[in-house]
């Protein structure tokens, strides 16, 4: 499963790469909800094009980045006063005796301090950083379709959750983020043929196991250890990962724009790394038939995807 990839999350590059429209609508509508449900996640690197606006729906954006800012420094300077007076009190009671309680409730203050500084930072940060662009299930991306003869970016959910399916499904399939090769015609069948798009990504991330990795059996009382590996292709390249797409709508909830990855069985580099997994990058040349598919030829959409771009994929422990 590719559960995290590093994306381009700059709308300016689809439009100078591929003539594509900005769908402004959507993202107007996606930073606007998330001022009153900050488990919307976004990644840092999509706020950015916006941070400069000045007129019209663009600057719009930029004023619900900046309250979502605001209110979320408030929220973390909040706990961090809190933290701070908790961290007093348990150092009081330590120095007139030192009990096990007091003793925890500092290790806890003191790490809760630590961790609302760093977000305050964060918050405050301006120059750019790798994992402001990385994306996590769950997570917004941008990906780029095809309305009326026109290539459009929307903001997309990083799991899909399929037209006409009960809201449950985001637990009951938590791993819709992906869409495996062989599962298309079964359980991706109302998207696959009709609803296809494409993201760009720089690298993926997959959890492997270490003695998978390293090629061995488990010994005598050893416990499974999980590595977090990133996988950038050789040579550099903006990938075009293959896609599935949904629009969810339901009576009194806001519509959801939401996608899947396809994944295949993986190149020998990967698999000798220890992963099963892997996204499917198109060739450019294939991308206009591949966002725009014919329902009534699926074999021409998987002949696409085996007729993929095939850079070698290093790894490394992720940062």
């Amino acid at each position: 499963m590719c559960y995290s990839a590093r994306i381009i999350a700059d709308y300016r590059k689809y439009v100078r790469m591929f003539g594509a429209q900005l769908s402004i609508k959507e993202f107007v509508d996606l930073f606007w909800h998330r001022r009153a449900d900050a488990g919307l996640r976004i990644p840092k690197a999509m706020e950015a094009p916006f941070l400069d606006a000045t007129a019209g729906d663009e600057a719009q954006i930029r004023s619900s980045i900046e309250g979502f800012i605001a209110d979320q420094k408030y929220r973390y300077e909040e706990e961090l006063f809190k933290q701070r007076a908790r961290l007093s009190a348990a150092q009081r009671k330590l120095a007139v005796k030192p009990t096990k309680g007091a003793a925890e409730s500092e290790r806890i203050a003191t790490s809760k301090i630590e961790w609302s500084l760093g977000k305050l930072n964060d918050l405050r940060r301006t120059e750019p950083l790798d994992r402001d662009a990385r994306i996590f299930p769950g997570w917004y991306a941008l990906v780029m379709i095809e309305e009326e003869g026109q290539r459009v970016v929307k903001p997309m959910r990083y799991q899909c959750r399929p037209a006409g399916k009960p809201a449950f499904y985001d637990t009951k399939y938590p791993g819709t983020y992906n869409a495996r090769r062989d599962n298309l015609t079964g359980f991706w069948k109302e998207q696959f043929g009709h609803t296809h798009g494409v993201m760009l990504a720089t690298a993926f991330f997959e959890n492997v196991a270490r003695h998978k990795s390293e090629h061995r059996d488990l010994g005598p009382g050893e416990e499974e250890e999980n590595l977090v590996l990133e996988f950038p292709p050789r040579p550099e390249q903006e990938m075009l990962v293959a896609c599935l797409w949904s629009r969810w709508s339901a009576e009194g909830q806001p519509d959801l724009l939401s996608f899947a990855a396809i994944t295949d069985e993986p190149p020998a580099e990967v698999a000798a790394a220890g992963h099963d997994r892997c996204i499917v990058p198109l060739r450019r040349e294939n991308l206009d038939a591949w966002l725009r598919p014919d329902p009534r030829n699926l074999e021409a959409q998987f002949a696409i995807i085996d007729d993929r771009e095939r850079p070698y994929y290093e790894h490394r422990m992720a940062a």
